[in-house]
């Protein structure tokens, strides 16, 4: 699968709707009962970008990006504004040797918590801390293309690695045709411009 690390511009992001979805089946029986059967243990979020569309220059721009997309064939990275950072997320816990830990964001409900991997972190907007203390970028490296923070040494043990980072969603669009109305000379309006995520 083609995967190129360019953002979807983000002004146009700005006023998409959108975000998690989930996959169930739900029988009904003659009873009137349900039975509900998850698909995904994780989400997989949908996106409309259409209504972030609001000048000529934007349009042009979407254009452009879609054309070098080639419609659904390259996935791309998306910042959703509603959900694209992590503080004091937890990552781990320093054993003495093990040096590699894989960003993720937790999200929790009473008793439920859910983790997602972060595989698409912004590499400007990064702090790690390992037992509260800050540490230097030379203490560490950043591969911003998995998620994965390598430390120089690996932590000590029962050391609580925190980070504080922002991050994209992979997407693709989930559409190979741009279908515009032109309302009146020089304006367009669009219905839905699709984007899904993608597995990484």
């Amino acid at each position: 699968m083609a995967f190129v690390e360019v953002c979807f511009p983000t002004d146009i992001a700005y006023g998409s709707s959108g975000g998690p979805e989930y996959s169930t089946d739900i029988v009904i029986t003659a009873g009137g009962y349900e039975q509900r059967n998850i698909n995904w243990s994780q989400a997989r979020a949908h996106y409309n970008v259409a209504h972030g569309v609001k000048t000529q220059a934007q349009l042009n721009e979407l254009i452009a990006f879609f054309r070098a997309r080639k419609g659904r064939a390259d996935g791309f990275r998306f910042k959703d504004w509603s959900d694209y950072k992590a503080v004091a997320q937890i990552i781990g816990t320093g054993d003495g040797t093990n040096k590699i830990f894989q960003l993720i964001k937790t999200y929790t409900s009473g008793s439920i918590t859910e983790t997602r991997i972060i595989t698409k972190p912004t590499a400007d907007n990064i702090n790690i801390y390992v037992a509260g203390v800050l540490q230097a970028g030379a203490a560490y490296s950043l591969n911003n293309t998995t998620g994965k923070i390598t430390f120089v040494t690996a932590p000590v043990g029962a050391a609580i690695i925190t980070a504080d980072f922002e991050f994209d969603v992979p997407v693709r669009f989930d559409t190979d045709r741009l279908s515009a109305t032109l309302d009146y000379y020089g304006v367009n309006s669009w219905n839905n411009i699709p984007l899904v995520e993608v597995r990484i």
